[in-house]
């Protein structure tokens, strides 16, 4: 109905805080301009010298790792697309224990540069002997993966059979379903 509206707090100038807080200082920043840092910032200004926090640090990293370095540390939620939070959730348990990651449609809205860090990333922790399940149409990510269940042969009620299971290879060599038509043709382009 109505667009919301902003305004900027004539008192924090927008800094969020007070300015009795703002007078706190971490390695010569206060916590306004850290918020205002990018997570490839945030990870070299967390790293080393006075500011040195370990355990910001590992966080960073796999927010970098997840290839989300570009957003900055106080960029609230609500402007983060579908794949941006399913990245930013991988990152939170890519320190835990667990064994297996399901993702649904990691590369919405990448680039394709971020699609080749993210397919970097899944080897890793495929590679850390992490199982990988990818729900995804990414003509990319198929190609490398290692194991391609294909449901079909259509969308909706026309769907949900098992159309093919098995290596990229041999769903792009056997072009008997639609998606082992397109997957030929990306593989083709490559």
């Amino acid at each position: 109905m109505m667009a919301g509206v902003a305004t900027t707090c004539e008192e924090c100038e927008g800094k969020r805080f007070q300015a009795a807080v703002l007078d706190h200082h971490l390695g010569g920043r206060n916590i306004s301009e850290v918020l205002a840092m990018s997570v490839t910032e945030a990870e070299e200004f967390f790293g080393a010298g006075p500011a040195r926090t370990p355990a910001a640090y590992t966080i960073l990293g796999r927010l970098a790792d997840v290839g989300l370095g570009y957003l900055s540390l106080g960029q609230p939620l609500t402007t983060l697309s579908g794949g941006e939070r399913q990245r930013l959730k991988l990152a939170t348990h890519m320190g835990e224990k667990g064994g297996v990651y399901v993702l649904d449609e990691p590369t919405a809205g990448l680039h394709l540069a971020d699609v080749e860090q993210l397919l970097g990333l899944l080897d890793r922790l495929v590679d850390a002997g992490k199982s990988v399940i990818v729900i995804e149409h990414h003509q990319a990510v198929m190609a490398h993966a290692d194991w391609i269940i294909d449901l079909g042969p259509g969308a909706g009620h026309d769907g949900g059979r098992i159309v093919f299971e098995g290596v990229p290879a041999d769903l792009v060599a056997s072009r008997a379903t639609l998606t082992g038509e397109h997957l030929a043709a990306y593989v083709g382009r490559r």
